[in-house]
Parts: structure tokens; sequence; C-alpha cells
């Protein structure tokens, strides 16, 4: 156990990544450490989290965050965003349109889900559009490590973007493709009938040894995506065949 980083409430998984459990949404939040740059995967709801997210990674690397990873475009995801102004975003191809026309929904959004309104409107006004759109797969040297974006979906929206961190283990940050505390959640977003393909895409780079952090709750293994998976398929009536 790493003391500095459990004492700042964040789960070390690797000598190279960690995530957080946010307070209100339960959202995870991931942060990759290279000997040169630092990744923070989803970055919060809004910026005053953000802020405190961005001091936070800071104190435990040494260094400001280089890279942040968009795993999908909800409010709790993106919105402390607004906080890194000088990072480079990324996200799956088309989530940067989607952000620029739906900034407003995504304002009304976080307030209808509690958000207060002046933060929700600071945010969504500030908040930096992806400018590197991964279509396919994207290799991100941070020094000492190669994280790999992968565009996996669409699922549990149009525009789902997974990290793969290798190490002793291999993380996969999935954003709300997989939920451990609750069901996985389907908006008038979602395309449910390529959702358990995009699960399966996990499965096949992840593998059945590395550890899956979803967007919300506990860390899980493999078996647990599985059977989300299944879940999946039934409750949306989609076929294997």
């Amino acid at each position: 156990m790493d003391v500095r980083w459990e004492e700042a409430g964040w789960e070390r998984l690797t000598g190279r990544s960690g995530r957080r459990r946010l307070p209100v949404w339960d959202c995870t939040v991931g942060l990759v450490v290279g000997d040169e740059s630092v990744l923070l995967i989803d970055p919060g709801s809004c910026v005053l989290e953000g802020t405190a997210l961005r001091a936070e990674a800071e104190r435990l690397t040494g260094r400001h965050v280089t890279h942040i990873a968009f795993t999908h475009g909800h409010f709790d995801h993106v919105l402390g965003g607004s906080a890194f102004p000088e990072a480079e975003f990324y996200g799956a191809v088309g989530l940067d349109a989607h952000l620029a026309l739906d900034r407003d929904e995504l304002r009304q959004d976080a307030v209808r889900q509690g958000l207060e309104p002046v933060e929700a409107a600071e945010a969504a006004r500030a908040l930096p559009l992806p400018r590197h759109l991964v279509s396919g797969e994207w290799t991100l040297e941070l020094g000492g490590v190669q994280v790999l974006l992968a565009n996996v979906g669409p699922g549990h929206t149009r525009h789902d973007l997974a990290v793969f961190v290798p190490g002793e283990r291999e993380v996969v940050f999935c954003g709300d493709l997989v939920e451990e505390s609750g069901e996985p959640q389907a908006g008038p977003d979602a395309v449910p009938a390529r959702w358990p393909a995009a699960l399966d895409r996990l499965l096949s780079l992840g593998g059945d040894d590395a550890l899956y952090v979803p967007g919300h709750g506990a860390v899980v293994d493999a078996g647990f995506v599985r059977a989300q998976r299944a879940t999946l398929a039934g409750r949306f009536g989609v076929s294997d065949a």
C-alpha cells in the first residue's frame, strides 16, 4: 500500500496507476503516471471538483497533468475538464462535435442531477473540447509507459473510449460501459444493440487477468464484465448469433 496515495483518498492499482471514487455521483477518476507525462481519466463534474483533482494529482506526482481522456460525454465525467485548460484532451471520434453542439444540454443535465446552476454554467462554458480524436486505437507515450486508448463503442453512449494501462496487471478504465455500484444506465444516447459487443472488445483487449475499473463502483474482474455483458444482452434482446 502506498500510504501517500491512500491518505489522499486514492486507490493505488499498480506502480503507474490509481483511481479515486468521487462523492455525490460516485464517478471514478483515473490517474496514470509516466516518467515525462501524467494522464487523468474523467476529471470530475465541475470546475471546483476538477481544481481539487488537479491539486491532488500534482501533489501525488510532483508534475502537472498533461493529458486528459474522456471515456464519454456525460457531465459527471467531463465538466471538471474546465480546470485543465493547458492539457491535451482525448476522446472518441465525434465527441468534440457532440460536446460543442450539446453544451447547453450538458449544463441542463448537470442541473437536473443536482449540480448548482452557477457551477454547471461555468463548467459548460469553459469546457475544452477534445482535440485528439480516437477512431480505432491510439498509443499514448507518457514516458516509461505506453497507454492504449481504444474506441470500443458505441454502447453506453455513441462515443465510448476505454483506457488500457500495462503493468504488473493490466488496468482497464471502462467508463460507464461497466458499472459496479448499480445497474448500467442506458439513457437516450445509448446504443443498446451494440453494448454487448463493446464489452467483448474490452475483454479481448484486457484479457482474463486485467483489473477492470468501472465508471461507478469498485474495481472488478473479467468474470464480472462477462456477467454484466450477459445481463445487458438479455435486457436488450441482443443475440450472439
